[in-house]
């Protein structure tokens, strides 16, 4: 990272829940280069911490996030060649180090990941709450797929998110016409899990969240791989790859819990290993 202020990504880990915030309210979180890689990073140390079982993505203020703010950043010249003129390949490498990274950093997490969406959330800012696990937005929050309005294709996995979420033709009107969509209405769609009042989002965050984190963690990892992964290929090699989830599943500590308290009619305990 380069220069990045630490408060604006708030981070913290309690109750094995690692808190990721967007701060920077004065420009609805917008986005910059230097928050990405933060984002980036902290998505990474999920999954390599055995102590955090659950992630949480939201957000200070009236914005979720309001897309990508290039300016300043070193991606405010990535779509331009060392002597200043853009050449072919440019901006295909600049979504491809960019947006894309973060997309499927929130994808590849190996612990589910809770969007808290908290407000406005649009272009790389809808995909980024699009792409968790499990969405929650307070009832003044709204999703714009806001491309189409300043003449761009969507990018940052929005034509592979959305139709995956709401079918082709639904994902189309949302992206040809950019309107905005109110929270109760993406609930309807199928966009968000659940809507509540702005001021319970945090409290139903964190329940979710803690609730998530005293699961059996390795099970929900290979539960979102088999889920995502299932949308890409036919299946037969979506039920190989359970087999061989469930096979790799039954040797962690989780798992031998599970069947020995249902044996035994007591609460499972799960430990996240």
């Amino acid at each position: 990272m380069t220069g990045i202020a630490e408060d604006e990504v708030l981070h913290r880990i309690e109750s094995n829940v690692s808190w990721i915030t967007l701060n920077r309210p004065e420009a609805m979180n917008a986005v910059t280069w230097d928050q990405r890689e933060r984002v980036i990073a902290l998505l990474a140390e999920a999954s390599a911490d055995p102590a955090v079982r659950a992630v949480v993505v939201t957000a200070t203020g009236k914005g979720f996030c309001a897309g990508a703010d290039l300016r300043g950043g070193p991606a405010a010249g990535a779509g331009a060649g060392a002597g200043g003129e853009r050449v072919a390949g440019d901006v295909a490498r600049m979504i491809r180090l960019g947006a894309q990274r973060l997309i499927t950093a929130v994808l590849d997490c190996e612990k589910p990941v809770l969007a808290a969406v908290n407000g406005t959330a649009a272009g790389i800012g809808a995909h980024l709450a699009l792409a968790c696990d499990l969405v929650i937005a307070a009832e003044p929050a709204r999703f714009i797929e806001v491309f189409v309005r300043r003449g761009l294709v969507p990018d940052g996995g929005g034509a592979y998110l959305l139709p995956r979420l709401v079918g082709p033709q639904k994902a189309k009107e949302l992206m040809f016409f950019g309107d905005a969509v109110p929270a109760a209405e993406a609930e309807r769609l199928g966009l968000v899990n659940r809507v509540v009042p702005a001021e319970e989002l945090e409290a139903t965050a964190r329940e979710w969240a803690e609730r998530l984190a005293q699961g059996p963690t390795r099970a929900l990892a290979m539960t979102k791989q088999l889920v995502n992964a299932s949308l890409d290929g036919d299946r037969a090699a979506a039920l190989a790859a359970e087999a061989t989830a469930q096979e790799i599943n039954m040797t962690t500590a989780d798992a031998n819990e599970g069947v020995a308290s249902f044996v035994e009619r007591r609460t499972p305990k799960y430990l996240g290993r």
